[in-house]
């Protein structure tokens, strides 16, 4: 499934449940952590099983912020888990033999109830986890993808989460999921910031650049932003599709690289190419 953007919703909140599903974000992801007061946190999570077919009711995925505390984190996985959801965002990932255990627990709660494996999506959130990134990716083949917590990376750091602060951070994150293989979703700066629409819009785009796959968002008005920016447009559709085609005919000539539009063209940028229809 692709996935462009990602929209918090507080999993407590009666209101913005009602109308999380009306957003068009290709994921919600339903917090019980940071969006949730501290004395409101067993409740909203006693309410998932009503909370995530009602969110999913317009066709996204449904993914569970978890608490990271000792103990809570079994028990919102398993409650997630029961109620339907497709994965989990794991807040402060740091330990990948921590991650395992989450994953064989999810593994056993799944078996009792019948149902599919949950992703899990680590969420990076310290320097020592920036450095341990790659080996987080690779912890449970049930990890779909990265991400990066901006907000409680600067504090770690003892920094402000200016873009200037997080982009190296963020960047590595990614560098780390695509060498294990996995998405890579984000923009190189804070999340917090949402009415900065036109300074989201062209980090939304820089990211594409760089290659990630989506980022989440805290606020409605930033999902269709995200849509566009991580969707090719139709320009760059027709651009891959006649490259495509000129690749297939040198191909057949007996070729290897050749000219397009002014530009030498070999297999590498035809796999962009190939990508992009693909991600289309």
């Amino acid at each position: 499934m692709r996935i462009r953007s990602l929209l918090y919703v507080p999993a407590s909140s009666e209101r913005f449940l009602a109308k999380a599903h009306e957003r068009g974000a290709d994921a919600i992801i339903l917090d019980l952590e940071d969006a949730v007061a501290p004395d409101r946190k067993d409740a909203a999570r006693s309410r998932l099983g009503e909370a995530v077919p009602m969110a999913r009711r317009g066709g996204a995925a449904i993914f569970v912020r978890i608490n990271s505390e000792p103990g809570r984190v079994r028990l919102d996985a398993e409650a997630a888990c029961r109620a339907g959801a497709d994965g989990l965002l794991v807040p402060k990932a740091r330990d990948p033999c921590a991650l395992a255990a989450l994953a064989d627990f999810l593994g056993g709660v799944e078996q009792d109830i019948g149902r599919a494996a949950m992703s899990l999506v680590p969420m990076i959130e310290d320097p020592g986890a920036v450095l341990d990134a790659r080996t987080i990716a690779k912890a449970s083949p049930r990890v779909l993808a990265l991400m990066t917590g901006g907000e409680d990376l600067a504090t770690a750091l003892g920094a402000e989460p200016t873009p200037e602060v997080l982009r190296l951070p963020k960047l590595m994150v990614h560098l780390a999921a695509r060498a294990a293989g996995v998405r890579s979703f984000g923009l190189l700066r804070t999340v917090a910031d949402y009415k900065d629409l036109a300074g989201i819009e062209r980090s939304a785009h820089e990211a594409r650049r760089f290659g990630f796959d989506g980022a989440s968002c805290v606020h409605p008005s930033v999902v269709p932003i995200l849509n566009r920016a991580f969707s090719p447009s139709p320009g760059e559709l027709e651009h891959a599709r006649a490259l495509v085609a000129a690749f297939d005919a040198a191909q057949a000539a007996g070729r290897g690289a050749f000219e397009f539009e002014g530009r030498m063209v070999d297999e590498p940028v035809v796999r962009r190419a190939r990508a992009l229809i693909e991600r289309a």
